[in-house]
């Protein structure tokens, strides 16, 4: 395994496993209550994130398909992803509003399970995605974010992580409440 998949891969496991502990903060009986008018339950969160990494998922596999059938070379580079995105501090600084595009807002209602089972197997696409993609240039295949610009594929994945992160935090918050 590639350094870079392999920094990514543990990053995003760690992270998971964050969500995980956050969810298992809330009591069961309120993790598909809305802590408060125009927020989402731990389990809405779920979606949101179900949604997030199912879209970033299908773009990404999109994108290196391409890369591939248009000859994309080996990875060299071995230096960290994660030390290089600079959006992760902004990314993870909840102070900041950053509000989530329409198309990503749970619509659903899923109770928390099947929230959580959607956002797993999001999870576990995107990282076959990234299994299968071992060892190709993925600094070189890229698709704009809508508030950091032009990420490329390492960096896409490092934003997935981060927002995991946020996220977990959020329902963190749902638990004290």
């Amino acid at each position: 395994m590639h350094p870079r998949i392999q920094e990514l891969l543990d990053y995003l496991d760690a992270q998971h496993t964050v969500l995980r502990e956050a969810v298992d903060s809330v009591p069961v009986s309120q993790r598909n209550e809305p802590p408060g008018p125009e927020q989402w339950s731990t389990a809405g969160v779920l979606e949101h994130l179900a949604i997030v990494e199912t879209n970033i998922g299908r773009l990404l596999k999109d994108r290196i398909a391409n890369a591939r059938a248009s000859g994309i070379g080996q990875e060299t580079e071995t230096s960290s992803v994660l030390t290089t995105f600079s959006p992760q501090s902004v990314i993870l600084d909840r102070a900041r509003r950053i509000t989530a595009s329409p198309g990503s807002h749970p619509k659903q209602n899923l109770p928390w399970e099947a929230a959580l089972e959607a956002h797993d197997s999001a999870r576990r696409e995107l990282r076959n995605t990234l299994v299968g993609a071992d060892g190709l240039s993925l600094t070189e295949v890229t698709h704009p974010h809508p508030v950091f610009g032009q990420l490329d594929v390492y960096h896409w994945i490092a934003f997935v992580g981060g927002h995991e992160a946020r996220h977990a935090a959020q329902i963190r918050a749902v638990g004290q409440a």
